[in-house]
């Protein structure tokens, strides 16, 4: 006897149970005529363990999911601090922070805790947060939690993560929340909200955001036309006279229109239309895809770190080459020489120069360092801050003594914008290296196509059809699918056949036959005939988007070794820093020998340097961007080559394979085609026979 539809159900792998102990699982029930699609049985196989570890730890209710965007995180510092900062929460259940994707997953109970209070969790834990979107989970009778993704920003290294992670620990009804990938708090929110999460990650030192819904209960819109006061009125009094919206936010500097929506009421559409035919035209709505958001967010961030870096290295070149060319040159050197005041021109001009670059360009780092060290963590940023302090005040010291006593000390200037500019060169790097990591989502979500054809109905008859935006198809929708063109959600056909080509969820390229009352998969290729599919999964819950999440929650994971590296992370700074106040005092009390200093140097300047320099070249970003970079770029990899990782920790046991056995007898290829033997049975020469089999080759598709 064959499956129902209703036997499918896609169980979200990362240690939570489809059934009583963690998210629901997606079931798609689509009729009588299910095709064989089986997952591996180990995708389940850590679920019962969740269940015991986690048994009793929720509060009734049901459970809810945030999704939250951080910004400004840069090592795994800063990870772990916007994970405390969430735990921190009452209602807080778990909290992941993905340090690579800037994301931080927060489930909750919507009773204890609000999305809200969570943003400025992340933003008092010193990082910039948004709300993505949000996620309702089924759990179990006695689970009334909520998971939220939040956008949080400031986050530089572990130290940070672990700061977010550890203030979120301690909030009321939060339960867990590994930040590295996908931000993801989980929280009761009868106990804590995601306003308090917000905060307690804001108390941090952190900017932290709700994410969008991914739920279909809130969508973002860009709505172009509006330019003035009675617009927006106008924009206000459409949505405040809509059945079934609940709450919207207009940001008129970005013309992005968030709006909450009750789903059992209209639909995204519904929104869309009705905006542009209330407003007789003169709005025009596009639907944001989320992606697509979290892309050019990433490149804004990107952007920003290179006009920092580009005025910072601005104002240092002239500094350096005073310092080291302009002695050099007698005509320049004069000039610099010149007295201005109390203090040489060379020396005004190299104070101006470097002021600017200490505290425009320094100032990110002075305000993260303070939230870090007002949150009780150290990070990246508290090295940069001290190491560049040093220099600079040590070097306006000098400026006024000699200006006091007549000795003139050497200066530093040049050490801190030269600091800087490196620094930011790095973080530059580092942003562009953490885009590229995303690539294998991306692609992903390429799968599916941008636009659809929907069939307009009246009376059971099709009287015409529209091209409308894939991200506002609707349950029920009738969309009609031409040859070579792909299905944009998973529905069934009501009518037409058709070959599909459903390599990328199954891997084999035979097509398969459609006919009416199939089942159709979400970005698969309709090859030859017209088919009219009617949609039953939408958004998250289509299978693409099910192995989207899959490989989000395998990136999400932490593998063992990463443990590891997060405690040495969280220990290395103030280490560091130990090392270089010994350091210092060792040369000022004479440690070193005489021999050792420079013919115009003294005891204190010669263990200022070298004080420095310990603080410069310590950096644990390393620590905490090597291991999660490394699974997220490996389990990217695997899905482009249709291989699901479950996460860190699968890896890192893999090292122990030795062999590998496929159940694919006679049909294992290398995805390329190979002439292996070559028969001629004419006497036609070989060399002319083989160019006319290239001959006729170039004009085949094959």
């Amino acid at each position: 006897m064959r499956p129902t539809y209703k036997d499918l159900q896609l169980t979200e792998v990362g240690g939570r149970d489809s059934g009583g102990g963690g998210r629901q699982s997606s079931e798609i029930d689509f009729g009588d005529n299910l095709e064989d699609v089986r997952l591996l049985d180990s995708y389940a196989g850590d679920q019962n363990d969740y269940d015991h570890r986690n048994a009793g730890k929720h509060r009734e209710g049901p459970g809810r999911k945030r999704e939250f965007r951080v910004t400004g995180m840069t090592c795994a510092a800063c990870s772990n601090s916007v994970e405390g900062a969430l735990m921190s929460l009452d209602g807080v259940v778990s909290a992941s922070v993905a340090l690579l994707q800037n994301k931080a997953d927060v489930v909750f109970n919507p009773n204890l805790i609000k999305e809200d209070d969570i943003k400025n969790a992340i933003e008092d834990a010193g990082f910039e947060a948004e709300i993505l979107h949000e996620q309702v989970t089924a759990r179990a009778a006695s689970h009334g939690t909520v998971v939220g993704q939040f956008i949080i920003g400031g986050m530089t290294c572990a130290a940070c993560v672990n700061s977010v992670e550890g203030i979120l620990r301690k909030l009321p009804g939060s339960y867990s929340c590994p930040l590295y990938f996908t931000r993801e708090v989980e929280y009761d929110p009868s106990i804590t909200s995601k306003d308090e999460i917000i905060n307690a990650i804001e108390d941090a030192g952190f900017e932290a955001s709700l994410a969008q819904s991914s739920g279909q209960d809130r969508i973002m819109l860009v709505v172009t036309g509006i330019s003035n006061n009675l617009d927006e009125k106008m924009l206000d009094e459409i949505l405040c006279n809509m059945k079934g919206v609940r709450q919207f936010n207009f940001n008129k500097t970005s013309s992005q229109l968030d709006i909450l929506f009750d789903t059992e009421i209209l639909g995204p559409r519904d929104l869309v239309d009705a905006i542009h035919e209330q407003s007789c035209g003169n709005f025009e709505v596009h639907v944001m895809n989320p992606y697509t958001r979290m892309v050019s967010q990433n490149l804004e961030e990107s952007s920003h770190m290179y006009r920092l870096f580009r005025f910072s290295l601005s104002l240092g070149i002239p500094v350096f080459i005073m310092r080291f060319v302009c002695p050099h040159i007698p005509i320049l050197n004069s000039i610099l020489l010149a007295w201005c005041g109390p203090f040489q021109i060379g020396d005004w001009l190299r104070l101006i120069l470097v002021s600017f670059v200490q505290f425009v360009v320094g100032k990110r780092f002075y305000v993260a360092a303070f939230r870090a060290l007002r949150n009780g963590s150290t990070n990246m940023d508290v090295l940069v801050a001290l190491g560049t302090s040093a220099a600079y005040f040590y070097s306006v010291y000098g400026l006024l003594y000699g200006a006091v006593t007549g000795y003139w000390p050497r200066t530093y200037f040049e050490t801190s914008p030269m600091l800087l500019t490196f620094v930011l060169f790095g973080k530059y790097l580092e942003t562009l290296a953490k885009g590229k990591t995303s690539d294998a989502i991306k692609k992903l979500v390429e799968l599916t196509p941008p636009t659809a054809l929907l069939l307009i109905q009246e009376g059971g008859n099709d009287i015409g059809e529209r091209e409308i935006d894939a991200l506002l198809i609707q349950p029920g929708d009738v969309l009609k699918i031409v040859p070579g063109s792909k299905v944009p959600v998973d529905g069934f056909v009501v009518s037409g056949s058709s070959y599909v080509n459903e390599s990328m969820v199954t891997g084999e390229s035979a097509p398969v036959m459609k006919e009416t009352n199939s089942l159709v998969i979400g970005g698969t290729i309709n090859l030859h005939g017209s088919l009219h599919v009617q949609a039953t999964k939408i958004g998250t819950e289509t299978v693409l988007s099910q192995i989207i999440s899959l490989v989000e929650t395998a990136q999400m994971s932490k593998a063992p070794i990463q443990k590891f590296a997060d405690f040495v992370a969280s220990i290395f700074v103030p280490i560091v820093v130990t090392i270089s106040f010994t350091t210092f005092f060792s040369g000022v009390f004479g440690a070193y020998p005489d021999d050792w200093l420079p013919p115009d140097g003294n005891h204190f300047d010669f263990a200022l340097m070298f004080s420095i320099a310990v603080v410069v070249v310590a950096c644990p970003c390393a620590l905490g961007l090597a291991t999660p970079t490394a699974v997220m770029v490996a389990t990217g990899v695997g899905a482009n080559n249709g291989v699901l990782i479950k996460g860190g920790d699968a890896l890192e046991r893999a090292q122990k394979i030795r062999y590998v056995i496929f159940d694919k007898t006679g049909t294992l290829t290398q995805s390329r085609a190979a002439v292996t033997t070559v028969k001629v049975f004419t006497e036609m020469d070989r060399g002319e026979f083989l160019t006319l089999v290239a001959s006729a080759e170039v004009e085949s598709l094959y």
